[in-house]
C-alpha cells in the first residue's frame, strides 16, 4: 500500500511539473497619458520579438559588484505592435469619452487574445508621476499577462 501511495505521489508530482512547463506567457502593456491638455501619448504595446533575460543578466556579489554592461541596442525591441489609445485629458479636463473608447479598444485586444487561445492570468497597474508643483507629466500603465499551453 505504501508503494502505491508513493508511486501515485511521484506520478502526480511529475504530471504537475510537466504541465507547468507546457505554458507560454505574453505580456501586453497599455500606457495611458495623464498629461493635462491632451499633450501626451497613449498606446497598447505588444512585442513581436522574444528576448532571453539571461543574456542581459549579471550577478552582483560582495567580491564582484561590477556594472552590468549589457548593450541597450541588443535589448531593444523594434518589432512590436502599437495600438493608438486616446489620452485621459483634453483642454477641457478629463475626457470620459476617451476613457470609454480606450476601454473598448483594450477589450477588443483582450478578446482577440482569448480567441487565439490565451487566458488572462494577471493584471498589474501603476501610475508614474512626479506629483511636484505644476506636475505636467505622468502615465497610467497596465500590464496584462496572458498564458496558454505551448503550441
Amino acid at each position: 500500500m505504501k508503494k502505491i501511495v508513493a508511486l501515485a505521489s511521484f506520478v502526480l508530482l511529475f504530471t504537475l511539473t510537466v504541465a507547468a512547463q507546457q505554458y507560454e506567457v505574453k505580456v501586453i502593456t497599455s500606457v495611458e497619458s495623464i498629461v493635462p491638455s491632451g499633450l501626451g501619448r497613449s498606446r497598447i504595446i505588444s512585442a513581436n520579438a522574444e528576448r532571453d533575460y539571461k543574456e542581459f543578466t549579471s550577478t552582483q556579489t560582495e567580491d564582484d559588484n561590477s556594472r552590468n554592461k549589457s548593450d541597450r541596442s541588443e535589448i531593444r525591441v523594434k518589432d512590436f505592435d502599437e495600438t493608438k489609445l486616446l489620452n485621459f485629458y483634453n483642454l477641457g479636463g478629463i475626457r470620459f469619452q476617451n476613457i470609454a473608447a480606450n476601454d473598448a479598444v483594450i477589450t477588443s485586444k483582450i478578446n482577440a487574445m482569448i480567441a487565439e487561445g490565451w487566458d488572462l492570468a494577471f493584471v498589474s497597474s501603476a501610475v508614474e508621476s512626479d506629483a511636484g508643483q505644476d506636475d505636467g507629466q505622468g502615465i497610467f500603465i497596465t500590464r496584462y499577462i496572458f498564458k496558454r499551453q505551448k503550441q
